[in-house]
C-alpha cells in the first residue's frame, strides 16, 4: 500500500497538511519499504481558508491508504477521507523512517481493521464463500 508524509525536509513528518512544501509517498508492505515519489508545492500554503492550495495535494496522494501528517484542518480532512485515505496525526515530529518500521511491524503481525479495511484501497473486493458439500 502507498503512505504519504507531510514534510518540510523529507526526513521527518513535520507539516500541517495544507502548509506542507513537500508530500513523500513510500510503497509499504509486510516485506519492506520503497520511496516512491516526492511531491514539491510552492506558493503562499499558509494562506488560511484558500481550498484551491489543496487540490494539489489531494491529487499527489490520491493513490495512498494513509496519510500522515503534523496537524490537517477541518475542511482538508474531509477531503482527505473522502478519498479513502486515513489520516494519521502525529504529535510531535517523528522519523518518516521509523514510521516506516512501526507500519511494517504492524503489517507482519495482525492489523486493526481500520488498517486492514485501507489495505484494500483500490483492489477488488473479493468474497470467498464456503461451498455446500
Amino acid at each position: 500500500m502507498k503512505v504519504g508524509f507531510a514534510t518540510q525536509d523529507l526526513k521527518r513528518v513535520d507539516a500541517h497538511f495544507g502548509w506542507a512544501k513537500n508530500i513523500a509517498v513510500y510503497e509499504v508492505t509486510p516485506e519492506g519499504h520503497s520511496f516512491v515519489e516526492a511531491f514539491v508545492f510552492a506558493g503562499d500554503l499558509q494562506e488560511d481558508g484558500n481550498e484551491d492550495k489543496l487540490q494539489p495535494k489531494l491529487d499527489a496522494i490520491k493513490d495512498c491508504a494513509i496519510l500522515y501528517v503534523a496537524a490537517i484542518g477541518g475542511s482538508g480532512a474531509a477531503r482527505v477521507v473522502a478519498q479513502n485515505i486515513h489520516p494519521m496525526k502525529v504529535n510531535q515530529p517523528e522519523e518518516i523512517s521509523g514510521l516506516l518500521d512501526k507500519l511494517q511491524d504492524v503489517l507482519k503481525g495482525s492489523p486493526p481493521p481500520w488498517l486492514r479495511k485501507v489495505m484494500g484501497k483500490g483492489q477488488e473486493r473479493k468474497f470467498e464463500f464456503e461451498e455446500e458439500v
